[in-house]
């Protein structure tokens, strides 16, 4: 089917934004035009304003801007040919033609439908009925409410082998079976049976609302304690996120996702006031699912149990979602309480309860790093210790952006030598011996290695050091690599621009984690190993005149001027940021005290480079 702009622009013109609108959002009069509170942020006063002649939407509080399909897309989270669809129909257009199997296949899938919310419709009575009894019971006992039940539309299928085809004649039993109501024997002669029996049936709905399958609990005792409805034309299980439609046009106004085991906990939190939450249907998430997710919030919330087996499926969810991460499009795990679902916690201490938990979701890189260091045990070997890099490593390449690939191994290198750092003896790895003054870095300013530097500071080749430095740099940790372990820090967290220099900076920092006593020579060797001969060689090639880079340098001051470099590389960068809030202070208030900050961190920084010029010899240049 092909949809022209005459078309999309004839379906706009009919459609009139505020009457849509409205049906979900109390719109006031304003002059000419309709404002609320905006749907896709939380406010107090109206700025979200509908303009029916111009045919949009704006809000001045978010920027939220669109049109009716736009609104259908955004605010109801339908796919796009959906959202035109239920438009044209509203506004008596007919949709373009479609070619005859496309045509067969949606008149087929529209009878299926059909179908399923008979069924539904079907198990709703028989939950108020006398067989719905012990469904009841079990009902009041989860506390799921009335009001609740009728939202979730629960029902409940009675106990028997042919309840259900009688009860939805004249509908002929393989129309049944094909939608996944009824099983149908291998033995062609034997009649189908119902596929749900003494179950609690809860509908799956697509993100039109749509009942396009069924997930069965069952009452008491017996296994599976789940059932879902087989693949069917309708449903597609690894596509489907269970409660998307209700959780849809919530997490648009919330601004986040939540994601859970099963149904139980969805509804449970719904009834608590949390709508946003989906589960996905008795498999781990998959691919086709976090788009989805994605397409609500940036960062959808994962909820595992906080077992062993919870923190397995949450490694699980995050190595599959590694490929797909992009940068400000990621995870965060939730961890629950051993051996309590989201239905416990707001049961027990409702909504609060479960938002505390929420509050300490952890970041996808921590989840990893906390999962694999469990499960790597006591490190106490190099083998042990390579083997958790190693896992590491593999896990961050997976991530298909490249310069956050980088993000991801520079931030897991980090961690390690954080935390072999705390394993080796203070001798050889006291932060505090790094400068002059116990406790004191290369220009006797406290150490505080807990500290994360800014971001400005993790790419400081993209703010203007020239690549000679960098190579300078790196030529001298060739030279003492001792200085690696010394200043990992720093240098796990830097990532270099320069994409050559940067394998070869990334190199060096993984050949130090595995051998702590690395001398010149194995580390050339490494680098080699790895493919950088090339780059290696651009390094040695260096012609600053840095102390360390001399081949005759005595190896204490050499390590000690190499470090001072590193730290007054960053300290020049800390100055320049400051001086650049301070222009931008400057230049919007015109302030005198402001000039003179401009002016007294230009002089700072003169000092700085002064120094480092004093530190590169004759030949060396400024950053």
């Amino acid at each position: 089917m092909t949809l022209s702009p005459a078309f999309l622009d004839e379906l706009r013109h009919r459609t009139t934004l505020s009457t849509l609108i409205g049906r979900t959002l109390k719109l006031q009069k304003a002059g000419r035009e309709y404002k609320a509170c905006c749907p896709f942020h939380n406010e107090k006063s109206p700025s979200f304003y509908v303009n029916d002649d111009k045919g949009f939407y704006h809000c001045f509080g978010c920027s939220a801007h669109g049109d009716a399909i736009r609104w259908m897309t955004d605010q109801r989270g339908l796919p796009f040919m959906d959202a035109v669809k239920e438009l044209a129909q509203a506004a008596g257009m007919e949709l373009p033609a479609m070619d005859r199997a496309a045509a067969d296949k949606a008149e087929r899938a529209q009878g299926l439908v059909d179908i399923t919310e008979a069924a539904a419709a079907w198990y709703r009575e028989q939950l108020q009925g006398l067989a719905g009894a012990e469904a009841r019971a079990y009902l009041d006992k989860r506390g799921i409410k009335e009001a609740t039940r009728k939202a979730f539309a629960i029902g409940f299928a009675p106990d028997g082998r042919n309840r259900l085809a009688p009860a939805l004649a004249p509908t002929e039993p393989a129309r049944l079976v094909e939608a996944g109501l009824l099983i149908q024997p291998d033995e062609a002669k034997r009649e189908p049976y119902d596929r749900f029996r003494g179950r609690l049936m809860i509908p799956i709905r697509d993100q039109r609302g749509r009942t396009i399958a069924f997930g069965g609990r069952i009452i008491g005792q017996g296994e599976p304690k789940y059932l879902n409805s087989p693949e069917t034309p309708l449903f597609d299980k690894g596509r489907t996120l269970y409660n998307l439609d209700r959780a849809g046009p919530a997490s648009r106004k919330s601004g986040r996702v939540l994601v859970v085991e099963g149904y139980l906990d969805v509804i449970a939190l719904d009834q608590a006031g949390i709508g946003e939450a989906v589960a996905p249907l008795g498999t781990a998430l998959t691919e086709a699912q976090m788009e989805r997710l994605w397409r609500l919030a940036d960062i959808p919330i994962l909820c595992f149990d906080g077992d062993k087996a919870g923190q397995k499926a949450a490694l699980r969810a995050a190595i599959r979602a590694l490929p797909l991460v992009q940068p400000g499009r990621t995870l965060r795990f939730a961890l629950l309480p051993a051996g309590k679902d989201p239905d416990d916690l707001v049961r027990e201490g409702g909504a609060a309860a479960f938002e505390a938990v929420l509050a300490a979701a952890i970041s996808l890189d921590e989840l990893v790093w906390r999962s694999e260091l469990e499960e790597a045990g006591a490190l106490a070997t190099p083998e042990a210790r390579a083997g958790l890099g190693k896992r590491l490593r593999d896990h961050a390449r997976l991530v298909s952006d490249e310069f956050l690939q980088r993000q991801y191994l520079a931030e897991f290198n980090r961690r390690l030598y954080e935390h072999f750092d705390s394993l080796r003896s203070p001798r050889r790895f006291d932060p505090g011996q790094r400068g002059p003054g116990k406790g004191k870095g290369p220009f006797g300013r406290p150490f505080a290695p807990a500290a994360p530097p800014p971001p400005e500071l993790r790419a400081i080749a993209d703010e203007g050091i020239d690549r000679a430095t960098v190579a300078a740099i790196l030529a001298g940790l060739l030279r003492h690599p001792q200085v690696i372990a010394r200043h990992a820090e720093t240098l796990a967290r830097v990532a270099i621009a320069d994409r050559q220099l940067g394998l070869v900076q990334q190199a060096m920092l993984e050949a130090a984690l595995i051998v702590p006593d690395l001398d010149s020579a194995a580390l050339a060797t490494n680098l080699r190993q790895d493919g950088l001969e090339p780059f290696l060689d651009a390094v040695r090639r260096t012609n600053l005149a840095f102390s360390f880079l001399r081949g005759n340098a005595e190896p204490e001051r050499a390590e000690r001027d190499l470090g001072a470099v590193i730290d007054q590389v960053v300290a020049i960068f800390e100055v320049r940021k400051d001086q650049a809030a301070a222009t931008r202070r400057f230049m919007e208030t015109g302030e005198e005290a402001d000039f003179l900050e401009q002016v007294r961190l230009r002089a700072e920084e003169r000092k700085l480079q002064d120094g480092f010029a004093a530190l590169a010899g004759d030949d060396g240049a400024g950053l």
